[in-house]
């Protein structure tokens, strides 16, 4: 969601702050700010609008120094403005500060400040956080630390925070708490980041900073303390990314490089995890005894959005393999609504910034109800893969489009090996049959590479009906969470108002709105629901709808009876959702650019949702 960057060191802030920026325009955005220290002095710039629109008033109207803090808004309180857009500055324009998460008493702090004489230049949450410090700092011989700690015991919600002070004008001091950050080092400079794509450019030495930590970067070293004042040591981090694979490398949008990415994606997942010969299944960071994996009565997956459809295709394969009752939860509702969990419960938390506000909020009760929690994340040390037992890493590389796409299929893959996993120490199913499923996952990423071959062939499709506004998406059993999943793609990008079902359900209800005008997606690839899915084709076909199938190559039956095709490589059921979803992915594709929507960065969409 919102984006922070801040530089100190010898060179000039504003082209690295600018720069830092735009890396994190894919975490959707509505407006832009900068502010640096030039002798002794803050000067800032900020803008409603895109990052080009500042960078256009900055020069215009330049500004200077070699310290200076970025910020990138997703609007909470207060629509998008100049006056809302961060940096926020007190009274007298003698600090400013940049701030992730939501502050959620900030009303009653707003009204006590103004009461003491503060002005307020913005309806934003944030701006409390600026006279809160300017209010410490009045109190003789307080330094900017004492006063950021002082400041940061009296707010409640999330928080992270890069603040810069005319009073100590050499240094940056963040804070976080709910809310991803991170510190680069280089030599004689360092970086603060709210993610690691901004920093790939400069630096893959990175700190990572844990809740209530407050780090004091000065153009030398960095000093981290807890809010108590304790001091902490910090290890410093390498992070392995390679800066090429956060830019489009000659692809239109990076959605569709990372569609392409998949094939790697899985590679690199599966890689060193697994062995057919001995069925050798092993996960580094797993911490999960075989006493504890023999003893759990009962799974449940919670996450958000697109990992929650990778978790309803989890629900399927724990059942079927592991042979435990299994449960599928959105993290918002599982946190809230009492959940009955005990130490014999397995939660699965699934996300992949690692930092989804409401994912982290559902590990947090799952623990304090004593249940065993494991992570699927693709961010190393990020917030879930800390606050989890353990953590099982994607290693998709970064996702810089909003639309998730080699995420969902990597975390698929995960679970599917997890299940394996389980599936063997609990022998529910013959060492003979993880042999084979291990031998069906390893071929994957070459059956993907032939999908992607179809490109044009699905881009055909897409110009056949990209001004219909409505669409429909069908499937059965672990179709159906494709289904789910390729009606979020395309509403996500294209605006384009789609709905996935169980196909038995169509006609308790969908069926209605079935016409000419309505394409009807249909996942039809062989499997023990292959006849009855056929039914459901007949059924739409007989109101005058129009069907798109997703099929197995060589089909026959459903080919004859979709308007249109898309066929894929056959393989088992339990694989099939990995490879069915690349041709959804694909089609929203290049039914968004059919319709000129920016499918990077599509409307009111973030990336990381880290608020809740």
């Amino acid at each position: 969601m919102c984006g922070i960057f801040a530089y100190i060191g010898t060179k000039e802030a504003i082209p690295f702050l600018l720069e830092g920026l735009k890396k994190l325009e894919y975490r959707g955005y509505d407006s832009a700010g900068v502010a640096t220290l030039d002798n002794g002095r803050i000067f800032s710039s900020k803008h409603a609008g895109k990052i080009v629109e500042l960078e256009t008033e900055l020069q215009k109207r330049p500004i200077g120094g070699k310290i200076g803090i970025g910020h990138t808004r997703w609007a909470t309180h207060g629509r998008p403005s100049d006056e809302n857009s961060h940096p926020h500055c007190d009274c007298k324009g003698e600090l400013a500060v940049v701030h992730n998460g939501i502050i959620e008493n900030y009303l009653q702090i707003r009204r006590d400040l103004a009461e003491e004489g503060h002005h307020f230049a913005s309806t934003t949450d944030t701006e409390v956080l600026a006279h809160l410090i300017e209010k410490f700092l009045k109190k003789r011989g307080t330094s900017l630390e004492e006063a950021i700690r002082s400041t940061l015991k009296i707010i409640e919600g999330s928080y992270a925070i890069a603040v810069i002070a005319q009073k100590e004008p050499n240094k940056i001091i963040a804070a976080r708490k709910g809310s991803p950050l991170i510190i680069g080092l280089k030599e004689g400079e360092f970086f603060v980041s709210s993610d690691i794509p901004a920093m790939l450019k400069y630096t893959s030495q990175i700190i990572y900073l844990n809740d209530l930590e407050i780090a004091t970067i000065t153009g030398y070293d960095v000093k981290v303390q807890s809010l108590k004042g304790d001091k902490i040591k910090k290890e410093s981090v390498l992070i392995s990314w390679d800066p090429e694979s956060a830019e489009k490398g000659g692809y239109s949008h990076f959605m569709l490089k990372e569609i392409h990415e998949q094939p790697k994606a899985i590679r690199d997942t599966i890689a060193g995890r697994v062995k057919i010969e001995s069925s050798f299944i092993h996960f580094d960071e797993l911490n999960f005894t075989e006493e504890e994996a023999r003893k759990i009565n009962r799974i449940v997956f919670t996450a958000c959005g697109t990992s929650w459809h990778a978790g309803l295709v989890g629900e399927y394969l724990m059942e079927q393999y592991v042979k435990i009752p299994t449960e599928v939860e959105y993290a918002a509702e599982f946190r809230y609504r009492h959940p009955i969990v005990d130490e014999n419960t397995l939660v699965i938390a699934i996300s992949q910034s690692g930092e989804t506000a409401d994912t982290v909020g559902a590990i947090w009760e799952a623990k304090a109800q004593g249940a065993k929690v494991i992570s699927i994340c693709n961010v190393v040390g990020s917030t879930i893969a800390r606050e989890s037992h353990g953590v099982i890493y994607t290693y998709a590389g970064p996702e810089i489009g909003v639309a998730s796409t080699k995420a969902f299929t990597t975390q698929l893959t995960i679970i599917y090996l997890f299940a394996l996993y389980l599936a063997k120490k609990r022998k529910s199913i013959p060492i003979s049959e993880v042999k084979k499923m291990i031998g069906d996952l390893i071929e994957i990423p070459d059956k993907m590479e032939r999908i992607l071959l179809k490109e044009k062939e699905i881009e055909k499709i897409a110009k056949k009906y990209y001004k219909s506004n409505n669409a429909l998406f069908l499937g059965r059993g672990k179709g159906f969470p494709v289904a789910l999943e390729g009606a979020l793609k395309l509403k996500e990008i294209s605006y384009v108002h789609a709905e996935g079902y169980p196909a038995a359900e169509m006609k308790h209800g969908p069926i209605a709105l079935i016409d000419k005008n309505m394409p009807v997606i249909v996942l039809a690839l062989q499997g023990r629901r292959y006849e009855k899915v056929l039914g459901n084709i007949e059924e739409v076909k007989a109101r005058g709808g129009m069907v798109i199938s997703i099929v197995s190559e060589g089909d026959k039956d459903a080919t004859e009876k979709a308007d249109d095709i898309i066929a894929v490589p056959s393989t088992t059921e339990a694989l099939s959702s990995i490879l069915s979803v690349i041709p959804l992915q694909l089609f929203a594709y290049y039914i968004a650019v059919k319709r000129g929507c920016h499918v990077d960065q599509p409307r009111n969409l973030a990336k990381s949702v880290t608020v809740e």
